[in-house]
């Protein structure tokens, strides 16, 4: 059942200040993946509270914005991205009354809370799903084909695995593009519609300053359902062109939800704004869920799925801005998130390349999207057992313990999603006082915020470090930037102000010095500036180590 503030409306509150017209288009934002960031009761799960007590160390990160995976009521068949109730907080994350404290609480430090929208599925436990009648006109329910209907109504595969079909009891057959207990919607329904956008307003009303669009690409599928017509599984993120994914209908939603984002912000004198999660086949397709009259930005994947190669990073930073470019939006940038392996472990080239890469990232033109832990440096956590994991991708792929997957995602989103470190020698490091949900290395007590923070050369400082530089230096954040000459390998561009060099190369790289020292990603011996890797030279060259990003001021 929907819950009830015990107070009878929120009072009002003033979210912070934005840097200029349209806050988001520099923006810092933050995603805290709710139950892996902090626990406040020992039950071992991430809650609202924990999340609330932990918003200092955002303010002091330097963060613009905070977003929220979901905390509403949900059997958590997929980590709570089946919802059952959308007005609603799960017992398991704490009460309405928990949202509303850390919304208030996040505007007195300064901070803008972005909280998930789920518009593609629900729950299974959904009202409207359990209803046989209601549910088979507000979901997508197909007759089977064979003699007696006993096969799927066409070959779409689950993105976690196996079909994307599932037979009721009547005969008839439910689409899940993810797990059976996330049926889709039908948005053809224009009951779907208005809910959810009386479920914005909803969280409006509670303060919050914009929604993650969760698959934003997927709620229209193409007419008819047609066969795909070959055996490649399904991705979230890749470069498919798929008829249940990325069709035109869903720039018809995404123009009225921005249409009701735009009225309400102007009636109440804030601005809020939408995101899209949306994968798109090509940059100038992601540019669609951005025109001037949809979603205010959209995650960049073609950045986040670049190789660490300065032709390929610099193909993709081209394409990204030219495409946003031409619509008039802000481009995003990220490099981690709930849903692929971090980083620091994923590109390759352990913690300077993953410094590097964060380097480069935040002096790009736009908004940059930081996922929980990566200011830390955590690696992918990659040798969890079989027992304890919960990514339902894992079971859907047809794994078994020691089994191979055999279709679906990689089944291994858990890895990402291991609780943070913040105190202590031993697990669960300050994380809370029951342990953790999954669990954390036992060689992480150097990587908590206890332990790094104070200490110059650490991750988190240089963290703290760039953001910093990135408010202060009016040539970050929103603007132009324009390519340098640099030697193979290396890339080398122009902010107002500001000189960005990269080499993605494993061995060292002279160049003319460019100017003076900003910053880099790991300190030179005995300097107190924060650099990539030491670096050297006799004045008539400077030496850029391997995997190294620095800033010059020009």
């Amino acid at each position: 059942m929907t819950q009830e503030l015990t107070s009878p409306s929120p009072a009002p509150r003033t979210p912070a200040t934005g840097r200029g017209p349209g806050w988001w288009r520099d923006a810092v934002i933050y995603q805290v993946y709710v139950r892996s960031f902090a626990d406040s009761d020992g039950d071992g799960i991430g809650d609202l509270r924990g999340a609330r007590a932990r918003l200092p160390h955002l303010r002091d990160l330097g963060v613009d914005a905070v977003w929220l995976t979901p905390f509403y009521a949900s059997p958590q068949a997929d980590g709570g991205y089946d919802v059952a109730d959308y007005r609603a907080v799960d017992p398991l994350f704490g009460s309405l009354q928990d949202a509303d404290d850390l919304i208030r609480t996040a505007h007195e430090l300064g901070l803008r809370v972005i909280v998930d929208i789920v518009p593609n599925h629900t729950s299974d436990r959904h009202p409207w799903f359990r209803d046989p009648d209601l549910s088979r006109q507000r979901y997508l329910f197909r007759p089977g084909k064979g003699e007696h209907g006993e096969l799927p109504p066409n070959d779409w595969e689950s993105v976690f695995g196996g079909p994307a079909w599932t037979r009721t009891e009547r005969g008839d057959w439910y689409l899940h593009l993810f797990a059976p207990e996330q049926p889709d919607l039908n948005w053809d329904n224009p009951e779907v519609h208005a809910e959810f956008e009386a479920i914005l307003r909803f969280w409006l009303d509670l303060g919050v300053d914009g929604f993650r669009v969760d698959v934003a690409h997927g709620m229209i599928k193409a007419p008819g359902l047609p066969d795909i017509g070959h055996g490649q599984q399904a991705k979230l993120i890749g470069n498919q062109v798929l008829p249940f994914f990325d069709q035109d209908g869903v720039h018809t939603i995404h123009r009225a939800w921005r249409r009701l984002l735009d009225g309400y912000g102007d009636a109440h004198g804030r601005q809020v704004v939408g995101v899209a999660e949306a994968w798109a086949p090509t940059a100038e397709r992601l540019a669609l869920y951005v025109r001037p009259d949809e979603l205010h930005q959209a995650f960049n994947f073609q950045f986040l799925n670049a190789p660490w190669e300065a032709g390929a990073l610099r193909s993709v930073i081209d394409a990204s801005l030219a495409a946003t470019t031409s619509v008039g939006a802000p481009t995003t940038w990220v490099l981690s998130n709930h849903d692929v392996v971090r980083h620091t472990t994923r590109l390759g080239g352990g913690l300077d390349r993953a410094r590097a890469a964060t380097l480069l990232m935040l002096a790009l033109p736009g908004s940059a999207y930081l996922y929980q832990g990566e200011e830390l440096g955590l690696p992918e956590v990659t040798d969890l057992p079989d027992e304890v994991r919960q990514d339902p991708a894992f079971f859907r792929g047809g794994r078994t313990a020691g089994a191979a997957a055999t279709s679906g995602q990689d089944g291994f989103r858990d890895g990402c999603r291991v609780p943070l470190p913040w105190s202590g020698e031993l697990p669960p490091y300050g994380f809370g006082d029951g342990g953790s949900w999954l669990p954390q290395p036992g060689d992480w007590a150097a990587l908590t915020v206890e332990a790094q923070t104070g200490t110059p050369a650490s991750t988190l400082e240089l963290y703290r470090t760039a953001l910093a530089l990135r408010r202060r230096l009016p040539g970050l954040g929103d603007g132009e930037m324009s390519w340098a000459p640099a030697p193979d390998g290396v890339l080398a561009f122009t902010r107002p102000g500001l000189l960005c060099t990269v080499n993605t190369l494993g061995h060292d790289v002279e160049l003319p010095p460019p100017g003076a020292l900003l910053l880099a990603s790991t300190p030179p011996p005995g300097a107190l500036l924060l650099a990539s890797t030491p670096l050297t030279g006799d004045g008539a060259a400077a030496v850029l180590p391997g995997d190294s990003c620095t800033w010059w001021a020009i």
